[in-house]
């Protein structure tokens, strides 16, 4: 039997790739395990040489954009630096946000304890901005948007943890790994608690929206990457019970160039 890829194609040209990636699969080297599966290694068989600009955590889907060539590396490199480059993401979370629109300004300090999470520290924590939007509230869980301006690691979850919000199947910034599942959100659900299956079992994080100039013609593009399907099926159902949609009046995903869709 086939294995599916764990990453999908948005955009490519002789300059930049761009990947929806699944969850559980690193964008670049990691110093903790060097043997993990990494995207750049696995997409090189089909477009050589990559060359990472910036990364999203291993647990987190989505958007990745890789440079094809040291001067597309160097320009996109430059555009992170400068914050130019914008990025949303779409989160699950435990409860309800006490805000509608929310910004965090913690200043954060990566590896900052015996688990390598990222900690709030006043004095050695780097400046660190992320800007939240409450989209809507699906019973036990609610929608979010997160965009962070600044790209540190762990970055939203930390700011969240902050606020005293976590992130649904995150063991690492919650200590709250328990699987999403229909019963625990539909009332008249009579199936068997024994077979069921979970809607979602990793965390509910995903890089959605990325916007950047391209390296060499200067043209403003925007790419969106559809939800993997564990999170769209949930984002399906809880739609359906409680009519709160973080797509509704979405272009469709893909690429968008400009105000095209």
């Amino acid at each position: 039997m086939k294995q599916t890829k764990p990453y999908t194609v948005i955009y490519s040209d002789d300059q930049i790739v761009v990947f929806n990636k699944a969850s559980g699969i690193l964008v670049a080297a990691d110093r903790y395990d060097k043997d993990a599966p990494r995207l750049d290694v696995l997409a090189a068989e089909e477009f050589g040489k990559l060359f990472a600009v910036h990364r999203i955590d291993k647990d987190t889907s989505g958007i990745v954009v890789y440079a094809r060539t040291a001067d597309a590396h160097r320009s996109l490199s430059q555009q992170f630096e400068k914050r130019e480059i914008h990025k949303t993401y779409h989160a699950l979370v435990h409860g309800r946000p006490a805000w509608t629109e929310y910004s965090s300004t913690a200043r954060l300090m990566p590896d900052g304890d015996a688990r390598h999470r990222t900690v709030i520290n006043k004095r050695f924590g780097k400046d660190s901005r992320t800007d939240f939007r409450f989209i809507g509230q699906c019973g036990p869980y609610s929608w979010i948007e997160a965009k962070p301006v600044t790209g540190r690691t762990h970055q939203i979850r930390a700011h969240l943890q902050e606020q005293g919000i976590s992130i649904v199947c995150d063991p690492l910034y919650s200590g709250n790994q328990k699987p999403v599942k229909l019963s625990d959100i539909k009332r008249s659900w009579h199936g068997d608690p024994f077979e069921e299956r979970p809607l979602l079992a990793r965390l509910g994080l995903h890089a959605y929206r990325i916007e950047l100039t391209h390296p060499v013609t200067g043209e403003q593009m925007t790419f969106t990457a559809p939800y993997q399907r564990d999170m769209d099926s949930l984002r399906k159902q809880l739609a359906k019970l409680f009519d709160t949609d973080p797509l509704a009046g979405e272009t469709s995903a893909g690429t968008e160039r400009g105000e095209e869709a």
